[in-house]
């Protein structure tokens, strides 16, 4: 049996020092509390630029868009800098695993990554989300698939799906071939039917799944920061939704919604190795003779330069 942990909060929005913060502090809670694993929502670092549009349309960029964006990219964090370094730094110090979405800046692209971190070996997967969704795609680069990291713990396998990344089939479906135990979400997807996204992963892919979603509100936001369309929370952008769900999809924590919170669950692998008495979907349920899936783990670098 293992403690694990789900944090919902908002970030300090486009202050990346300040975030990193405030998930130390939580980091220090949760491991108070016996917890082996913490799971942190989508873009905590570095912020979820919810309503803002950039200033951009088909044809049109704006000054003001510029600005804004350039705002954005200031408060990115890159994979070597004092951010990232803090983040392992604690999870050592606490002796817990965590998986946190932060806004990554490499060379002059942003993308939106989750870090997992080993509490004795530091960084150890940075799993760049795939397909950005809609208008992200302004502001977030893709990833691709060499980034499809796992990370052993006690607990189990962990791995990382970034919101709607679980609605891609075959991303499941290699996450759960790579052995994934532990299925964490991070998302900013607070809407009811999210829940039911989350309790069809967990009985699919017979994994535990930890869903974090932030809860934020306008005043995080900075005054000079401008909202081009107004989220239909009115003042709250994200209003949460963070859930446990383990692989019979049974709700075992959550989903909470309208605060700050911090979810615990424990969970038994145990659970997971009856549940696939009968339905493993990359084994015998798999029909490899009917469908096979090819995934691409190579790093896709625009320029090489070879001697």
């Amino acid at each position: 049996m293992s403690k694990v942990a789900v944090v919902q909060a908002s970030s300090v929005v486009f202050d990346s020092e300040a975030s990193t913060d405030k998930a130390v502090r939580y980091i220090a809670e949760v491991a108070a509390s016996g917890a082996e694993l913490v799971v942190f929502p989508e873009a905590f670092i570095g912020g979820y630029p919810k309503g803002t549009s950039y200033g951009a349309a088909i044809g049109i960029r704006t000054e003001g868009g510029r600005e804004e964006y350039a705002r954005y990219a200031a408060g990115a964090v890159t994979l070597d800098g004092p951010e990232v370094r803090r983040l392992t730094e604690a999870a050592a110090e606490h002796g817990v695993a965590v998986v946190i979405g932060v806004i990554e800046r490499l060379g002059n692209t942003l993308y939106c990554t989750a870090l997992l971190i080993h509490p004795e070996d530091g960084l150890v997967g940075n799993h760049r989300k795939l397909m950005p969704t809609g208008t992200e795609r302004l502001v977030w680069g893709f990833g691709d698939g060499s980034t499809l990291d796992t990370m052993d713990i006690p607990a189990g396998r962990v791995g990382s799906v970034i919101c709607w990344e679980n609605y891609m089939p075959l991303m499941r479906q290699a996450m759960y071939a790579k052995g994934t135990q532990i299925y964490c979400a991070p998302t900013a997807d607070d809407r009811d039917t999210w829940q039911a996204t989350m309790t069809h992963v967990a009985l699919e892919g017979r994994v535990f799944v930890l869903s974090a979603c932030q809860y934020i509100t306008r005043d995080e936001f900075p005054p000079e920061h401008s909202v081009d369309i107004e989220p239909t929370g009115g003042d709250v952008f994200m209003r949460g939704g963070s859930v446990i769900i383990d692989p019979a999809g049974q709700i075992l924590a959550g989903p909470v919604f309208g605060k700050e919170a911090v979810l615990y669950a424990d969970i038994d692998l145990d659970v997971k190795r009856r549940s696939h008495l009968d339905f493993d979907p990359v084994g015998h349920y798999a029909r490899p003779d009917v469908f096979s899936l090819d995934v691409n783990t190579r790093a896709s670098e625009p320029v090489s330069f070879n001697a």
